[in-house]
């Protein structure tokens, strides 16, 4: 899913074809709102604008909290004086009280609040309540060892959403079990036998498996390329951090269907996009050989509902780009380091792939990918591809060691950019990968010499300190600051992958500043938020779980489920790019910009590369509570 106005024609056109499809017209796809008017109802609480129910004013992570660690919360109130605030367990008991601090007008929501502070409880349990002024919180845990079903939940999805294989009953339940979508038995051959016709060109490829990209049932090279590399990095995180477990993540321990085979099942989730992506490799003897395709997709939008091997459209696939080129290099040169002591074959296969990958990349560096190509499928387009070959020859070099990528990488006007490789709003997308490189290159041991990979570290710790102050400065604790304020497609991505960089920072310097900007970026996306709203399907009493899926329809028709648990919904956009969230939430704040419908997809879209940073951030989370010692 891409976050940027070029899906506009995308969005126009699922919208046209989903309701028609569907058989009904938008405005009777919307749900109902739940829930009792927030602060609102307090004199002066929020400047006007679209109106919100959003239940309790008091505003807390729906999960849980650390019971060592930042314990935050903003209640929504006219009130201008301190507030008295009062935690209660599940029985009603009074366990402790404060006052609150006002914080003034909330400038991503224009609620005026204020905030409180529990850090000092550290008594476990569950059913715990905040109440001020008679207004009661949705109840939460304090304990550790919160987010490991969150973990396993998040990365779950990928095996969801693959495509070519039966999903079976027996690792996701019944009702989201489903035959194999667009394999060789579909129609046209599904994604086995897909042709290309472009330039004079006209071939057929088999590039079936990976996985679905969001709410569609397209799959996209550059999308797939930073999914694929960070649930490999939540791996290698557990490789290079001193005191870090991979146990949670080895083998037998996720669903997937390759459970017993000797290989962590995080890799072997993993393994089924790296093999999708290097079926998309343009072969030999071909014109453009050794690039990647960009996508594929539907001739046409897909309509509303469509489980995958219900799928009638023929497949295209469209032409090869240098950005889906270099995500290819990237991933497999990942790839080919993380699997060397599992399967030294598919190891080497994955970095002749890369390597190939990298030196069409050098032939061919300005293949743009078209903006307007959105029929069927995203556009995807991507005309500045400089931080793509930066995060490839970070990933070649950290994996072969030669001087040839390592000239690439110190070259390169990126690097020690700060700027430039984790900007302010967002420091990864799949428009903006260098970021990445820099992480790794932080991080994995390399033939950098000290002072070279102490500045990449430096870059990463000025990251993270931004990122942190932007936590600590807003009334929501969320370590996102927008330029001009404007919330993105896709803005809870942006705010988990900061999330990552203050991750990694912490495991470099081991600073619980760092830490605890993670966890209060969890608190927003778990319910601390202007919307009171869980961003994450199955966690929290106010849980998004109407996200823009085809198979995920139960909003549309009740035979379908809705979202499996630890989908993470998109998340606040001012650009209100759908016709629904355009009507509903016409004049909203930035963070207000949400609405939980099937058909708001600018906001309340699935995809890989959202639920990515959330199974990397929450094995991150749950892995720091088992660690005894960190690294220095």
């Amino acid at each position: 899913m891409a976050e940027h106005v070029e899906r506009i024609p995308r969005a126009l056109g699922a919208a046209i074809a989903t309701a028609v499809a569907a058989g009904l017209a938008l405005g009777a796809l919307a749900a109902p709102a739940a829930g009792a008017a927030d602060g609102r109802t307090a004199q002066g609480a929020e400047k006007p604008g679209p109106k919100a129910r959003t239940g309790s004013p008091v505003r807390v992570n729906q999960v849980g909290y650390p019971a060592h660690g930042p314990k935050k919360g903003t209640v929504v109130t006219g009130a201008t004086r301190p507030l008295t605030w009062t935690l209660k367990a599940a029985d009603g008991t009074e366990r402790a009280g404060g006052v609150t601090t006002p914080a003034g007008v909330d400038p991503s929501s224009r609620q005026r609040v204020q905030t409180f502070d529990f850090s000092k409880v550290t008594d476990a349990g569950e059913g715990y309540t905040i109440t001020i002024g008679g207004q009661k919180s949705e109840p939460f845990t304090i304990g550790d060892h919160l987010y490991g079903a969150l973990r396993d939940d998040s990365l779950a999805y990928f095996y969801h959403n693959r495509s070519g294989i039966k999903i079976d009953k027996d690792l996701v339940g019944a009702r989201y079990a489903r035959p194999a979508g667009h394999d060789k038995a579909a129609a046209h051959g599904g994604d086995t036998d897909v042709p290309l016709r472009w330039h004079g060109s006209d071939y057929r490829r088999n590039v079936s498996g990976g996985w679905y990209d969001a709410g569609d049932q397209g799959k996209y090279v550059v999308n797939g390329g930073i999914s694929v590399a960070q649930l490999m990095s939540a791996y290698e995180r557990t490789r290079t951090t001193q005191g870090a477990s991979g146990d949670a993540l080895s083998d037998g321990k996720l669903r997937v269907p390759e459970r017993g085979n000797g290989v962590p099942d995080i890799l072997d989730e993993a393994r089924w996009e790296m093999d999708f992506l290097m079926r998309m490799q343009v072969p030999r003897g071909k014109p453009y050989a050794g690039m990647a395709f960009h996508k594929m997709h539907d001739k046409k939008w897909t309509g509303f509902p469509t489980r995958p091997d219900q799928d009638k459209q023929p497949r295209v696939l469209r032409p090869p780009s240098t950005a889906a080129t270099l995500n290819l290099a990237a991933a497999a040169a990942q790839c080919a380091r993380l699997f060397q002591p599992y399967d030294p074959d598919y190891a080497a296969r994955c970095l002749e792939t890369a390597r190939t990958a990298w030196a069409a990349a050098k032939k061919h560096p300005k293949r743009f990918a078209s903006d307007k190509d959105s029929i069927g499928g995203g556009a995807y387009g991507d005309r500045h591809v400089g931080d793509e070959f930066y995060w490839a020859a970070a990933e070649l070099f950290l994996t072969t060691g030669e001087d040839t990528y390592r000239t690439a990488v110190l070259r390169s006007p990126l690097h020690g950019d700060v700027d430039a490789l984790f900007p302010r709003g967002g420091a990864l997308s799949w428009s903006a990968t260098a970021g990445l490189g820099a992480l790794d290159l932080a991080t994995v041991p390399s033939k950098l010499d000290h002072e070279q990979r102490a500045a990449v570290r430096a870059t990463v710790t000025k990251a993270a300190d931004r990122y942190a102050s932007d936590s600590a400065k807003s009334a929501y604790g969320v370590p996102y600051a927008p330029k001009g304020g404007k919330y993105e497609w896709g803005s809870n991505s942006q705010v988990l992958n900061n999330m990552v960089v203050l991750a990694t920072a912490d495991d470099l310097t081991a600073k619980t500043r760092y830490r605890d900007a993670v966890r209060r970026g969890m608190d927003y996306l778990l319910g601390g938020n202007p919307l009171n709203q869980s961003y994450v399907t199955g966690y929290g009493e106010r849980d998004s779980h109407r996200q823009h899926h085809r198979f995920w329809a139960h909003q549309i028709d009740a035979k379908l489920p809705s979202p499996a648990r630890g989908s993470l919904a998109g998340g606040p956009n001012s650009g209100l790019e759908d016709p629904v969230s355009a009507k509903k939430l016409k004049g909203c704040a930035p963070a207000m910009c949400y609405t939980d419908d099937i058909m708001a997809f600018s906001t309340n879209e699935i995809t890989i590369n959202w639920n990515a940073p959330l199974a990397w951030v929450s094995s991150y989370l749950d892995d720091v509570e088992h660690m005894s010692e960190r690294r220095p």
